[in-house]
């Protein structure tokens, strides 16, 4: 290393526990210049990822992986780089994993803890690194059972109230200054739950209803038909992201199956548990995903905390009905071997927009939508009551289309318009801030509904206001979520995403199912099936950036012969 080098900073830091970004970023930016600026480095460029948990592999978080993705460039401008705190960028064996790309390309690792540049060659370097991995994987963990135990113990003794979203039924309402004084300083006060005058009728109404026999179903459909707007309909600022139309009968069972209607306080219902997100490749890190407690694991308040909806009796019965109808006897054929699903969560309606669901008819497999079953017939959205597509007329030609995108030929000219299409065109500000303002017209429009509700106003003329103000938002959402700025990748970076996933030809011919479902999650493929015109449109989003091409030459649908229908 020469006296004057140019570093790249990388840090990071969660927001969890409510951490300052910025204040942690200068203090890790300024912890790095310290250590480099007396050998004669300087700062480059800074890499910094804020509020993702520590435990996420460095090519899961964007600043890192964009990093990573700049190794092999030899214009990249920095030959070293520095880290502000070890703790906070490696976790558990993610220096063993990244630190031989470093030495790869020759780029140097300046760490404070080590006094200055890591040493391959030193096996007390490696070890120290490696500890302090150990050590963050440790803090993590001790922070995560501290936590955990101090929740349970104000739920079961003092019935707090631990925060999220209230249930449909109650509001939140200021509770008093906060028992913990430094945050009684900064003005923080305890949320309790009191019912909502608007919606606690209707959850007595679905407890009724299921215990005279009505099924959830049934249920959901007479509440959209009586214009009773849905949880997420009522909460449109946390449930922005459903269509909120009509009542599901998964917010039924919900609503049936939480113990807080009781009037106690219900702790653990759920846990988050993080899984490996490959089993072959551990080094992939894990996700977590949230996974439902047994009811004896439940943390239940001593004495009850707010004012009850039903009684405990009611939620008993209801809670054996529920498990009843799960677990009813029945005939069932045995199950037959898992079935290759290659487009599993990558197939859209492009009626609604949701995801389409795997299934077996008359042994080929198919993926179908059927919304009006899933949700109330009252609603204002035409769909068919069963939507279809096979899998064997989507996935040759999507192939087709990848193989003739991919090839060496066409690779140089795919990469290059697929950057273009990344970068979003100038009319684009002009939409985002129109749509913004709708939105917020929407939300004080909303206000005023309620406050109408809250009045006596008949809720079936509410609901046909509320219909006409969804549709509205839900166009400004698209556009929003179209249109919003982001980093466009480069076409070497594209370049270099498609050459680590090998030649595309031999990729496709030779893969099994599960490697060519991979394949496909990395590129980033979103299919919509448009039964009109039996066509599929193709979206692609690779990795490397968050990007949508939709090259008209690109789109399976527009190549000879690739239609669902041909």
């Amino acid at each position: 290393m020469s006296q004057s080098f140019r570093a790249a900073f990388y840090g990071r830091v969660s927001t969890e526990d409510q951490q300052d970004p910025n204040a942690s970023r200068g203090w890790q930016l300024r912890r790095a210049r310290q250590l480099i600026e007396v050998h004669g480095g300087e700062i480059a460029v800074e890499f910094f990822d804020a509020g993702l948990s520590r435990a996420i592999p460095w090519d899961g978080r964007p600043e890192a992986a964009r990093l990573l993705a700049l190794l092999p460039d030899p214009a990249r401008g920095f030959d070293a780089v520095v880290i502000g705190e070890p703790a906070r960028a490696f976790y558990g064996n993610q220096f063993s994993l990244t630190f031989p790309l470093f030495v790869h390309y020759g780029i140097d690792l300046w760490v404070p803890e080590v006094g200055g540049r890591v040493d391959p060659d030193s096996e007390a370097h490696e070890l120290q690194m490696v500890l302090f991995g150990g050590m963050s994987k440790s803090e993590r963990q001790r922070i995560k059972v501290r936590v955990r135990a101090a929740m349970a113990d104000q739920a079961a003794r003092e019935g707090r109230f631990l925060g999220g979203r209230p249930p449909y039924g109650y509001r939140l309402v200021d509770a008093g200054v906060h028992p913990n004084p430094a945050k009684a300083a900064d003005g923080k006060h305890l949320r309790a739950l009191e019912p909502d005058p608007a919606t606690t009728p209707m959850v007595q109404r679905i407890f009724t209803e299921y215990l005279a026999g009505t099924g959830l179903y049934a249920i959901a459909e007479g509440l959209t038909r009586d214009g009773v707007p849905s949880p997420s309909m009522q909460d449109r600022a946390r449930n922005r992201h459903r269509t909120g139309g009509a009542w599901s009968k998964s917010a039924v069972r919900a609503i049936l199956a939480n113990p807080r209607y009781t009037g106690y306080q219900v702790w653990n219902r759920q846990r988050r548990v993080e899984i490996l997100k490959d089993v072959r490749n551990v080094a992939a890190g894990h996700v977590s995903q949230m996974r439902w407690n047994e009811p004896t694991d439940w943390v239940w308040s001593a004495q009850p905390t707010h004012e009850a909806l039903i009684t405990t009796d009611t939620f008993t019965e209801v809670s054996s009905h529920l498990a009843a109808g799960r677990n009813r006897p029945a005939t069932r054929k045995p199950r037959r071997t898992r079935l290759p699903y290659l487009l599993r969560g990558l197939l859209h309606c492009g009626v609604c927009g949701r995801r389409m669901q795997g299934q077996v008819n008359h042994d080929e497999l198919h993926y179908r939508c059927r919304y009006p079953s899933e949700y109330a017939l009252a609603n204002t959205v035409e769909h068919p009551r069963n939507i279809y597509v096979r899998q064997d007329r989507v996935v040759p030609p999507l192939d087709a289309w990848l193989v003739h995108l991919f090839d060496s030929s066409q690779l140089d000219d795919t990469c290059a318009q697929l950057a273009a299409a990344a970068r979003p065109p100038d009319h684009h500000a002009a939409a985002l801030d129109g749509a913004r303002r709708t939105l917020a017209d929407c939300d004080r429009r909303l206000a005023r509904y309620r406050a109408l509700l809250d009045e006596g106003t008949e809720p079936s003329v509410i609901a046909t206001w509320l219909a006409e103000l969804q549709s509205e938002r839900l166009s400004a959402e698209r556009i929003v979520a179209e249109h919003a700025p982001r980093r466009a990748p480069t076409a070497l970076e594209i370049r270099t995403m498609v050459e680590e996933l090998g030649e595309m030809t031999r990729v496709l011919a030779t893969a099994d199912p599960e490697d060519k479902t991979r394949l496909y999650a990395e590129l980033g493929l979103t299919l919509t099936y448009r039964p009109g015109d039996e066509t599929v449109a193709v979206e692609a989003k690779p990795r490397v950036g968050v990007w949508t091409c939709r090259r008209g030459d690109s789109n399976p649908h527009t190549l000879s012969g690739t239609s669902p229908s041909s």
